[in-house]
């Protein structure tokens, strides 16, 4: 990485531009500053078309203005974040933001200000950076450093709103009047001037209702959703052919193959990838990936492409890394997979949110009966939780920008809700065996299995968008055939 100056350039005030401490050039000369302001071609971006969301970021921003009329309301991106020292975390904007606009450049915020008739909408970003004072190659965010912005002219193209500099935002919301509500937790700028003219009861309900706008997607959401689930098929074709390479190194083999395929047809994994070898597939989370592929265990797989849109998908298998369940893999894999087609069935509009969930939760608790784990009766079973010691989570969740979308919705809107057309959510029953769990036979420690599919409320039923990727376990074995040959 190139370190020889990254000086904090200023943007409104004329402070001398810092240096990197250790860095190898002293200063810049009057010459070389001049030199660089001059030679340079014009690059503006004249022809550009609006990004295929407009449409729908102008329906929902229309939506929002309905909800609070006369209202400021202040929703920011978000900032860069240092992961160490002078580095950053890439910047993934807040979906509030992206929901809205379709931008995802950090820094950015967008305003609806209170007319009399609605709102008007203005997106604040930073402009190109300046030539004049030297910011496009002196400044850390500048643009031979870290690559060309839009100007605001090509903004207002692109996302079919009125843009600003970002950078006169702060003291405009300080002498703002009259109520504003701010999505918080993003920008702490954006807050701070706004600290006097917010409460966090206000601030709650705007973050609540973005995110229940979310529940029910439209057709652009559910073709990026498919988008993102396709490629993912195609991430975990490729882990299942590098098998035998993971067997070599361990777990990150599959997490790097995978990822890769994520950043090539996406932006990113939409969250971090699970790859869970042997007795690792009992921790719900593994992320840190960094055990053993053994031949005769099985590999839990959850991962999920996120597309330039942010969409994710959420996908989990469990294979066998042999290529073939042994009969107690099969025996447990076989009722998660009852318990999943069971949970499935239940998904249809009309339903309440939680029939999935109880549905697959039925199931596997008469497999632990069936199987001497724990006494029945199985409604006794249920009502006590008593399955939960091999099961633990929820059957399921919202899916769509966040992994786990709309997650701020009121729970009887959400959890306590009633599933509409539109819809989209994951269902992934599971079953783990710990290591170390001696209430249970030894043949059955250290077993993990979870399958998880992306179901699509449809107006008479589902469609599950991951229904590529086999699921019954002899598929799953002629699946895994067919790709290793």
């Amino acid at each position: 990485m190139a370190d020889e100056l990254t000086p904090e350039t200023p943007k409104e005030t004329e402070e001398p531009i810092k240096q990197r401490k250790n860095g190898l050039y002293p200063g810049v000369s009057d010459e070389l500053a001049e030199n660089m302001r001059t030679g340079w071609a014009d690059t503006e971006l004249r022809d550009l078309e609006p990004i295929p969301q407009a449409g729908r970021t102008a329906a929902r921003r229309a939506a929002l203005s309905a909800r609070f009329p006369g209202e400021r309301l202040v929703i920011p991106a978000g900032n860069l974040k240092t992961r160490s020292n002078d580095t950053e975390y890439p910047f993934r904007a807040s979906v509030e933001y992206a929901y809205l606009t379709g931008n995802q450049t950090e820094d950015g915020v967008l305003v609806l200000e209170p007319t009399a008739d609605g709102h008007q909408a203005t997106i604040y970003l930073l402009p190109r950076s300046d030539r004049e004072n030297g910011e496009f190659w002196l400044d850390g965010q500048g643009e031979l450093w870290v690559g060309r912005r839009h100007s605001l002219t090509e903004a207002e193209k692109l996302y079919g709103i009125p843009a600003s500099d970002v950078r006169e935002l702060t003291g405009k919301l300080r002498e703002a009047t009259g109520p504003v509500r701010v999505v918080r937790g993003y920008d702490a700028g954006v807050e701070a001037a706004l600290t006097d003219k917010v409460t966090a009861e206000r601030d709650e309900e705007l973050r609540v209702f973005l995110s229940e706008m979310r529940l029910v997607k439209d057709d652009f959401e559910i073709g990026e959703l498919q988008k993102a689930v396709d490629s993912t098929v195609r991430g975990f074709e490729d882990v299942v052919k590098v098998l035998d390479k993971a067997q070599a190194t361990s777990e990150r083999y599959i997490e790097g193959t995978f990822f890769l395929r994520a950043r090539v047809e996406g932006n990113d994994v939409g969250y971090g990838t699970i790859a869970a070898a042997g007795p690792h597939a009992c921790t719900l989370h593994w992320v840190r990936n960094d055990g053993p592929v053994r031949s005769g265990d099985l590999l839990l797989l959850d991962a999920g492409v996120e597309t330039h849109t942010y969409y994710t998908a959420d996908v989990t298998r469990t294979l066998p890394v042999s290529g073939r369940f042994t009969d107690i893999q099969k025996k447990i894999y076989d009722a998660v997979y009852e318990a999943q087609e069971a949970g499935i069935a239940a998904v249809k509009p009309g339903a309440k949110y939680r029939d999935f969930h109880d549905a697959a939760q039925r199931v596997l608790a008469e497999k632990l009966v069936e199987w001497g784990l724990v006494e029945g009766p199985v409604e006794r079973v249920l009502e006590l939780g008593l399955q939960r010691r091999w099961t633990l989570h929820g059957t399921g969740h919202m899916l769509g920008m966040d992994v786990h979308d709309c997650a701020a919705a009121r729970t009887e809107t959400y959890v306590d809700g009633t599933l509409e057309p539109g819809m989209c959510l994951t269902v992934e029953p599971g079953l783990y065996f710990q290591a170390d769990d001696l209430t249970v036979p030894e043949e059955y420690r250290g077993i993990g299995v979870r399958i998880e599919d992306d179901i699509l409320v449809t107006e008479d039923g589902n469609r599950n968008l991951s229904a590529a990727l086999p699921r019954r376990s002899d598929e799953v074995e002629e699946w895994m055939a067919s790709l290793t040959g």
